[in-house]
């Protein structure tokens, strides 16, 4: 593609990011009717696939720079894309809770802080990994990778018994959260579509797996070609333009969540992904069999330590539970904005040193 004139490059990336859109807010759609129907959800084994399923953008667009021996990307845009995801939230407390109280206020739970604490964790061994020796790695494995795995799935288990038997008043969820149990907005979701047949599901969903793969197959290629020719490393191109592409979903089911009253879906949604997203350094370790954290640059550690200090603002926004709003969204959402406005304009700067 590198070939391919600047306009022609740009008009593919937009397409990409299109069938990425379209294609996952099916992805999501029938996730939902397919979790309800098999009760997917109840189960550990059931969380992991409904994890991947909703992360196949991402899955692509690693697998694809990993066999392409184009590391840089595939880090920029797992890190950039947590930091990104979580400015997600800030997108759907400023559109999707029109008056009234902030989103962190409305979705005040324990069971969230033990996803933030997930995050945090995860993104911890990503940062000690990075300084790990280059040749420690066996059987195609290195410890951070497998250990970031491990992290990942205590994190779901912890979440999972949250939501069943929490120690704690009401079970962890604060006064004049929402009065609906999270994930009711699925369910919704599910009964409008209870005349779709449970295989025409699977039929719509494999299908909009397919676009979503070679999607992000697509736009890792092209998104590397247009980076060459601007002038823009990959790294960089893949923790901005192409991690907001990917994000594209989770704004559209976000809202939709937001705006059916289930906000503690919609953080889980973003909390959930971010913690998933560095499980696929395992992918990548597996691929090539390299170590791959270790390759990581300063921008990508930059990356990681403003993705934990996103999630640590909107963590103490979870606790706090800020009421009042400045211009349009809680006090965290628009610390978090002005944070990862600043952080940007670092990163270019890290990148320039």
């Amino acid at each position: 593609m590198e070939s391919l004139p600047l306009a022609v490059l740009l008009l593919i990336f937009a397409a990409a990011a299109a069938v990425i859109w379209v294609a996952g807010i099916q992805l999501s759609k029938q996730t939902d009717i397919l979790d309800d129907r098999l009760h997917l959800g109840s189960a550990l084994g059931g969380l992991i696939l409904l994890a991947i399923a909703t992360n196949l953008p991402e899955i692509a667009i690693t697998v694809s720079a990993a066999l392409a021996n184009n590391i840089g990307v595939a880090v920029g845009n797992i890190l950039g894309g947590i930091a990104i995801q979580t400015v997600v939230l800030v997108v759907l407390d400023a559109l999707g809770t029109k008056g009234g109280h902030p989103l962190s206020y409305r979705a005040a739970s324990l069971t969230l802080v033990i996803e933030a604490v997930t995050v945090v964790a995860v993104l911890g061994v990503v940062i000690a990994g990075s300084q790990m020796p280059g040749n420690l790695v066996a059987f195609r494995l290195t410890p951070a990778a497998v250990l970031i795995a491990v992290f990942w799935i205590v994190g779901l288990i912890l979440v999972q018994r949250s939501q069943k038997d929490l120690p704690w008043h009401q079970q962890g969820d604060a006064p004049g959260a929402q009065d609906k149990p999270r994930g009711h907005s699925k369910k919704q979701g599910a009964e409008k579509n209870k005349h779709l047949r449970t295989g025409t599901s699977v039929l719509i969903f494999s299908v909009a797996a397919l676009a979503t793969l070679g999607a992000g197959v697509v736009l890792e290629r092209s998104g590397d070609a247009i980076a060459g020719n601007i002038g823009l490393s990959g790294v960089l191109f893949g923790a901005t333009f192409l991690a907001l592409a990917t994000s594209l979903p989770e704004i559209s089911t976000g809202l939709t969540s937001v705006k059916q009253g289930d906000y503690k879906l919609a953080f889980s949604d973003i909390f959930g992904g971010n913690a998933f997203l560095p499980v696929l350094f395992l992918v990548a370790v597996l691929i090539t069999g390299k170590p791959v954290l270790p390759q990581a640059q300063s921008t990508d550690i930059y990356l990681t330590a403003l993705a934990i200090l996103l999630t640590l603002v909107y963590l103490l926004g979870i606790l706090f539970r800020p009421q009042k709003k400045l211009l349009g969204m809680g006090v965290d959402s628009l610390l978090v904005l002005v944070l990862y406005l600043l952080g940007v304009a670092g990163l270019f700067a890290v990148a320039a040193s």
